[in-house]
């Protein structure tokens, strides 16, 4: 049985109504792949593994779509924007903590870049048109931010918010947030790879396996199984 604190919905009948508007909503934002920008800054070589937080809505989706990325070496669920004392998902879920339901991705530098990280984000992950929402999840809590943890991820995501604005590729502004990461707090245990141990709760049939489908589709160079 999942924990009792899993309440994305209270029955099939409210997930079969949200769809529809959600599939419009998607539909409308002109959501699909992001091309290669011209005049990305170029991050300093990295020695190692390195990290990147980024937020989009239940971090369930977020977190399997990461997992299949290539050069991604671990994604984690979690909680970034507020304090330790309240990164719990009770708490959380009130949408009065400051905190966003959020993924730390740890990735190869020589296998995959942030940048392409940010073009996967942007295109399969969530819906970066919407700010406090995402599908039928509403709250500050499900907002669309990037937490940078150094200039260089600063510069590159809002040179490339900046670059996906001026073409214009969605119908309507990218209002994702570029804020500096303070901390993140690992989500309870029934959060971590929800999709891969539940892949039939409804919640994940109808908001998450879709997102690996379109991964598999608009990036085959980057998925893997």
């Amino acid at each position: 049985m999942l924990n009792s604190g899993i309440n994305r919905f209270s029955s099939l009948a409210r997930l079969l109504v949200l769809l529809p508007a959600f599939g419009a909503l998607a539909s409308n934002t002109g959501h699909g792949q992001i091309p290669e920008l011209a005049a990305k800054p170029v991050p300093s070589p990295g020695k190692g593994e390195q990290t990147a937080v980024l937020a989009g809505g239940c971090f369930w989706g977020v977190d399997a779509v990461f997992k299949h990325v290539r050069g991604v070496t671990s994604v984690v669920s979690g909680y970034s924007g507020g304090s330790a004392a309240t990164a719990q998902y009770e708490v959380v879920s009130t949408g009065m903590t400051g905190h966003a339901e959020s993924v730390k991705i740890t990735y190869d530098p020589s296998e995959i870049s942030y940048s392409d990280l940010l073009r996967v984000f942007f295109s399969v992950a969530h819906d970066p048109t919407q700010l406090n929402r995402q599908g039928p999840d509403r709250g500050s809590q499900y907002r669309s931010v990037i937490f940078y943890a150094n200039e260089d991820q600063r510069q590159t995501a809002q040179a490339t918010i900046d670059q996906l604005n001026k073409a214009k590729v969605f119908s309507a502004p990218v209002v994702t947030q570029v804020v500096p990461l303070k901390d993140f707090y690992p989500a309870e245990g029934y959060h971590q790879n929800f999709l891969a141990r539940h892949p039939h709760y409804p919640y994940i049939v109808y908001n998450d396996l879709p997102k690996l489908r379109r991964l598999r589709e608009q990036f085959p160079e980057l998925y893997r199984q």
